[in-house]
């Protein structure tokens, strides 16, 4: 059993029986989705038909959600990157089709704080995201909005496939 389940446990849904070798899996997959599934299983020590059949397994658990692939922004005409803080007036838990009508939006949470949603906008141009903050305020109980636009990206990275560090100071049951 691994120590993440022991110390969250299951009731709250914190693990999802991923092991080790899923999580080696993982990580080689989140650098190059198109391994084959041979040089997985060589990467984590498995033959090519037990590689193939854990990503399956993942996959049907929904772990691994999708596959895609990372394309520079900027070369597709979107090089503009904008965090937008969506303040309201209601709540916006149920407004999420709302947000994701509007194609430039990339994500949207809903958050705690001093406003209602983050949304990570991708824009061609400043006047481009100027039309996404126009079409923003159309949304139901949208009552403001403060866009920061980011000048360069030091890095973005995927989740990593590591187990959560144990809590500070507590023993790790076994």
């Amino acid at each position: 059993m691994d120590y993440a389940r022991t110390v969250y446990g299951d009731a709250m849904g914190m693990v999802n029986d991923v092991d080790d070798i899923d999580r080696k899996l993982i990580a080689v997959l989140q650098q190059d989705a198109t391994t084959a599934y041979a040089a997985l299983g060589k990467a984590v020590g498995l033959s090519a038909g037990a590689a193939h059949e854990r990503v399956r397994k993942l996959r049907e658990r929904g772990v691994i959600r999708r596959t895609t692939i990372d394309v520079d922004p900027a070369a597709l005409g979107r090089g503009v990157l904008a965090f937008v803080m969506v303040d309201s007036n209601a709540w916006m838990g149920d407004s999420a089709e709302a947000f994701a009508a509007i194609p430039e939006i990339q994500e949207a949470h809903v958050i705690a704080g001093s406003a209602a949603v983050l949304v990570k906008v991708r824009a061609a141009t400043t006047e481009q995201l100027q039309d996404v903050l126009r079409r923003l305020y159309a949304i139901d109980g949208v009552s403001g909005t403060q866009a920061t636009v980011s000048l360069e990206t030091f890095f973005e990275r995927p989740v990593p496939p590591i187990p959560p560090t144990p809590p500070s100071g507590g023993a790790i049951k076994r």
